[in-house]
Protein backbone atom coordinates (compact mmCIF):
# COMPACT_ATOMS: atom_id res chain seq x y z
CA UNK A 1 0.00 0.00 0.00
CA UNK A 2 2.48 2.32 0.73
CA UNK A 3 4.80 1.95 -2.64
CA UNK A 4 1.49 2.23 -4.33
CA UNK A 5 1.22 5.48 -2.95
CA UNK A 6 4.71 6.28 -2.97
CA UNK A 7 4.09 5.63 -6.95
CA UNK A 8 1.52 7.74 -7.37
CA UNK A 9 2.93 10.40 -5.46
CA UNK A 10 5.96 9.98 -7.64
CA UNK A 11 4.05 10.28 -11.28
CA UNK A 12 2.32 13.58 -9.77
CA UNK A 13 5.79 15.48 -8.94
CA UNK A 14 7.06 14.41 -12.76
CA UNK A 15 3.69 15.93 -14.75
CA UNK A 16 3.19 18.88 -12.27
CA UNK A 17 -0.15 18.18 -11.07
CA UNK A 18 -1.84 17.86 -7.56
CA UNK A 19 -3.29 14.44 -7.57
CA UNK A 20 -6.34 15.40 -5.00
CA UNK A 21 -8.64 16.80 -7.53
CA UNK A 22 -7.87 20.54 -6.62
CA UNK A 23 -10.33 23.11 -7.85
CA UNK A 24 -9.03 26.04 -10.47
CA UNK A 25 -8.26 28.64 -7.84
CA UNK A 26 -5.80 26.54 -5.95
CA UNK A 27 -4.51 25.41 -9.53
CA UNK A 28 -4.13 29.11 -10.99
CA UNK A 29 -2.78 30.37 -7.46
CA UNK A 30 0.11 27.72 -7.57
CA UNK A 31 1.09 28.53 -10.97
CA UNK A 32 0.84 32.05 -10.04
CA UNK A 33 3.25 31.34 -7.02
CA UNK A 34 5.83 29.29 -8.82
CA UNK A 35 8.98 30.25 -9.97
CA UNK A 36 11.33 28.03 -13.06
CA UNK A 37 12.92 25.65 -10.34
CA UNK A 38 9.81 24.68 -8.00
CA UNK A 39 9.02 21.11 -7.75
CA UNK A 40 5.28 20.44 -7.80
CA UNK A 41 3.31 17.73 -5.76
CA UNK A 42 6.21 16.10 -4.64
CA UNK A 43 6.31 13.37 -0.95
CA UNK A 44 7.44 14.48 1.66
CA UNK A 45 6.91 12.94 5.31
CA UNK A 46 3.61 10.77 4.20
CA UNK A 47 2.39 13.91 2.39
CA UNK A 48 2.10 15.65 -0.36
CA UNK A 49 3.52 19.39 -0.77
CA UNK A 50 1.72 21.76 -3.57
CA UNK A 51 5.59 23.26 -4.34
CA UNK A 52 8.88 22.47 -3.01
CA UNK A 53 11.37 25.21 -3.42
CA UNK A 54 14.67 24.00 -2.07
CA UNK A 55 14.33 23.28 1.27
CA UNK A 56 11.16 25.24 1.82
CA UNK A 57 8.18 23.27 1.75
CA UNK A 58 4.88 25.77 -0.21
CA UNK A 59 1.21 24.95 0.62
CA UNK A 60 -1.52 26.66 -0.63
CA UNK A 61 -4.77 26.62 1.12
CA UNK A 62 -7.47 28.21 -0.52
CA UNK A 63 -10.20 27.60 3.01
CA UNK A 64 -10.23 25.60 6.14
CA UNK A 65 -7.13 26.27 7.95
CA UNK A 66 -8.63 23.42 10.45
CA UNK A 67 -7.56 20.70 7.71
CA UNK A 68 -4.15 21.18 6.70
CA UNK A 69 -3.36 22.39 10.90
CA UNK A 70 -2.03 18.49 11.50
CA UNK A 71 0.08 18.96 8.27
CA UNK A 72 1.46 21.75 9.30
CA UNK A 73 2.32 20.85 12.62
CA UNK A 74 4.18 17.88 11.76
CA UNK A 75 6.04 19.40 8.52
CA UNK A 76 7.52 22.27 10.72
CA UNK A 77 9.26 19.67 12.94
CA UNK A 78 12.01 19.76 10.21
CA UNK A 79 11.26 21.93 7.07
CA UNK A 80 10.53 25.69 7.34
CA UNK A 81 7.19 25.78 5.64
CA UNK A 82 5.20 28.99 3.66
CA UNK A 83 1.59 29.00 4.06
CA UNK A 84 -0.39 30.57 1.07
CA UNK A 85 -3.78 31.84 1.63
CA UNK A 86 -5.73 33.67 -0.94
CA UNK A 87 -8.04 36.87 0.57
CA UNK A 88 -10.84 37.76 -2.08
CA UNK A 89 -11.01 41.65 -2.73
CA UNK A 90 -13.37 41.63 -5.72
CA UNK A 91 -15.71 38.68 -6.84
CA UNK A 92 -17.73 37.63 -9.81
CA UNK A 93 -20.57 35.31 -9.73
CA UNK A 94 -21.05 33.08 -13.14
CA UNK A 95 -24.60 31.10 -13.57
CA UNK A 96 -24.12 28.04 -14.86
CA UNK A 97 -26.86 25.48 -16.15
CA UNK A 98 -26.64 21.60 -14.50
CA UNK A 99 -24.30 20.24 -16.79
CA UNK A 100 -22.22 23.14 -16.17
CA UNK A 101 -21.27 23.75 -20.42
CA UNK A 102 -23.79 26.84 -20.78
CA UNK A 103 -23.13 30.19 -19.03
CA UNK A 104 -26.49 31.62 -18.06
CA UNK A 105 -25.43 34.96 -16.41
CA UNK A 106 -22.43 37.04 -14.92
CA UNK A 107 -22.54 39.79 -12.83
CA UNK A 108 -20.54 41.35 -10.28
CA UNK A 109 -20.70 40.72 -6.64
CA UNK A 110 -20.92 43.51 -3.85
CA UNK A 111 -18.63 41.78 -1.88
CA UNK A 112 -15.43 43.58 -1.03
CA UNK A 113 -12.60 41.94 1.12
CA UNK A 114 -10.47 42.97 3.50
CA UNK A 115 -6.96 42.14 4.71
CA UNK A 116 -8.44 41.35 8.49
CA UNK A 117 -10.26 38.82 6.81
CA UNK A 118 -7.13 36.71 7.62
CA UNK A 119 -8.23 36.20 10.82
CA UNK A 120 -11.78 34.19 9.84
CA UNK A 121 -9.22 31.27 9.26
CA UNK A 122 -5.95 32.95 11.13
CA UNK A 123 -7.68 31.22 14.62
CA UNK A 124 -7.54 27.72 14.14
CA UNK A 125 -3.56 27.71 14.29
CA UNK A 126 -2.13 31.33 15.27
CA UNK A 127 0.16 29.33 17.65
CA UNK A 128 2.25 28.49 14.55
CA UNK A 129 3.48 31.42 13.52
CA UNK A 130 5.38 31.72 16.99
CA UNK A 131 7.56 28.91 15.07
CA UNK A 132 10.54 30.17 13.36
CA UNK A 133 10.09 28.24 10.63
CA UNK A 134 6.79 29.40 9.88
CA UNK A 135 5.45 32.40 7.28
CA UNK A 136 2.22 33.42 5.26
CA UNK A 137 1.87 35.06 2.69
CA UNK A 138 -1.97 36.22 1.63
CA UNK A 139 -2.41 37.49 -2.01
CA UNK A 140 -4.97 40.05 -2.36
CA UNK A 141 -6.95 38.16 -5.66
CA UNK A 142 -10.36 38.72 -8.12
CA UNK A 143 -11.85 35.65 -8.63
CA UNK A 144 -14.66 33.94 -10.26
CA UNK A 145 -17.37 32.23 -8.19
CA UNK A 146 -19.14 29.42 -10.85
CA UNK A 147 -22.45 28.69 -9.08
CA UNK A 148 -25.40 26.07 -10.09
CA UNK A 149 -28.92 26.27 -9.09
CA UNK A 150 -29.08 22.54 -8.55
CA UNK A 151 -30.74 22.03 -5.14
CA UNK A 152 -28.22 20.73 -3.89
CA UNK A 153 -26.50 24.01 -2.47
CA UNK A 154 -26.86 25.75 1.13
CA UNK A 155 -29.91 27.16 2.67
CA UNK A 156 -28.42 30.72 2.77
CA UNK A 157 -27.66 30.12 -0.94
CA UNK A 158 -30.99 29.02 -1.66
CA UNK A 159 -30.09 25.57 -2.46
CA UNK A 160 -27.48 26.95 -5.24
CA UNK A 161 -24.13 24.83 -5.35
CA UNK A 162 -20.44 26.61 -5.94
CA UNK A 163 -19.02 23.93 -8.81
CA UNK A 164 -15.75 26.01 -9.04
CA UNK A 165 -13.66 29.16 -8.24
CA UNK A 166 -11.40 30.81 -10.54
CA UNK A 167 -8.36 33.15 -10.18
CA UNK A 168 -8.94 35.98 -12.05
CA UNK A 169 -5.78 38.17 -11.13
CA UNK A 170 -3.77 39.27 -7.78
CA UNK A 171 -3.83 42.40 -7.46
CA UNK A 172 -1.04 42.62 -4.26
CA UNK A 173 0.20 40.31 -1.67
CA UNK A 174 1.22 40.29 1.90
CA UNK A 175 3.60 38.40 3.89
CA UNK A 176 4.34 37.90 7.23
CA UNK A 177 7.11 36.04 8.96
CA UNK A 178 7.00 36.62 12.61
CA UNK A 179 3.89 37.23 15.71
CA UNK A 180 5.45 40.88 15.55
CA UNK A 181 4.43 41.35 11.97
CA UNK A 182 0.71 41.36 13.12
CA UNK A 183 0.61 44.08 15.45
CA UNK A 184 0.16 46.16 12.08
CA UNK A 185 -3.57 45.71 13.10
CA UNK A 186 -3.32 47.64 16.06
CA UNK A 187 -4.04 51.18 15.01
CA UNK A 188 -0.85 53.66 16.42
CA UNK A 189 -3.92 55.50 17.99
CA UNK A 190 -5.24 52.79 20.75
CA UNK A 191 -5.15 53.31 24.23
CA UNK A 192 -2.70 51.19 26.36
CA UNK A 193 -4.36 49.49 27.86
CA UNK A 194 -6.98 48.34 25.35
CA UNK A 195 -10.21 46.14 25.07
CA UNK A 196 -11.82 44.67 22.11
CA UNK A 197 -14.57 47.51 22.17
CA UNK A 198 -11.92 49.90 21.96
CA UNK A 199 -10.16 47.96 18.59
CA UNK A 200 -13.91 47.55 17.54
CA UNK A 201 -14.06 51.51 17.75
CA UNK A 202 -10.45 52.14 16.03
CA UNK A 203 -10.86 50.11 13.43
CA UNK A 204 -14.42 50.31 12.53
CA UNK A 205 -14.94 46.13 12.77
CA UNK A 206 -17.37 44.32 13.95
CA UNK A 207 -16.81 42.99 17.36
CA UNK A 208 -16.74 39.71 16.39
CA UNK A 209 -13.39 40.45 14.34
CA UNK A 210 -11.50 41.99 16.93
CA UNK A 211 -12.21 39.30 19.36
CA UNK A 212 -10.45 37.18 16.61
CA UNK A 213 -7.64 39.59 15.86
CA UNK A 214 -7.10 39.81 19.64
CA UNK A 215 -7.18 35.63 19.47
CA UNK A 216 -4.74 35.46 17.46
CA UNK A 217 -2.21 38.24 18.92
CA UNK A 218 -2.26 36.16 22.27
CA UNK A 219 -1.71 32.55 21.16
CA UNK A 220 1.15 34.44 18.85
CA UNK A 221 2.51 35.85 22.39
CA UNK A 222 2.35 39.78 21.18
CA UNK A 223 -0.33 40.89 23.11
CA UNK A 224 -1.05 39.90 26.78
CA UNK A 225 -3.57 40.15 28.92
CA UNK A 226 -2.90 43.11 31.89
CA UNK A 227 -5.98 43.53 33.51
CA UNK A 228 -10.10 43.27 33.44
CA UNK A 229 -12.45 46.31 32.87
CA UNK A 230 -16.00 45.41 34.55
CA UNK A 231 -16.45 41.66 32.16
CA UNK A 232 -13.75 43.27 29.83
CA UNK A 233 -10.28 41.88 29.29
CA UNK A 234 -7.94 44.17 28.76
CA UNK A 235 -4.87 43.70 26.52
CA UNK A 236 -1.25 45.37 26.05
CA UNK A 237 1.44 45.04 23.58
CA UNK A 238 4.43 42.64 24.47
CA UNK A 239 7.84 44.02 24.76
CA UNK A 240 9.22 40.39 23.98
CA UNK A 241 7.56 37.37 23.58
CA UNK A 242 6.78 34.89 26.38
CA UNK A 243 8.48 32.00 25.74
CA UNK A 244 11.65 34.11 24.92
CA UNK A 245 11.04 35.90 28.05
CA UNK A 246 10.97 32.51 30.27
CA UNK A 247 13.48 30.61 28.47
CA UNK A 248 16.55 28.66 30.24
Amino acid sequence: MAEAEEKKAGKAERNGINIQNERSLHIGLKQWYAQPQDRFEVPVGGFVIDLVRGPQLVEIQTRNFTAIRPKLKALLKEHPVHLVHPITYEKWVVQVEDKGDTVLSRRKSSYRGALTDIFEELVRLPELVLHEGFTLEFPFIREEEIRCRDGKGSKHRKKVSIKDRRLLEVISTHRFSCAQDFLQFLPSTLPQPFSNKDLAKALRLPLHRCRQITYCLRKMEAIAVVGKNRNELLYCIASVPFSEAYAD
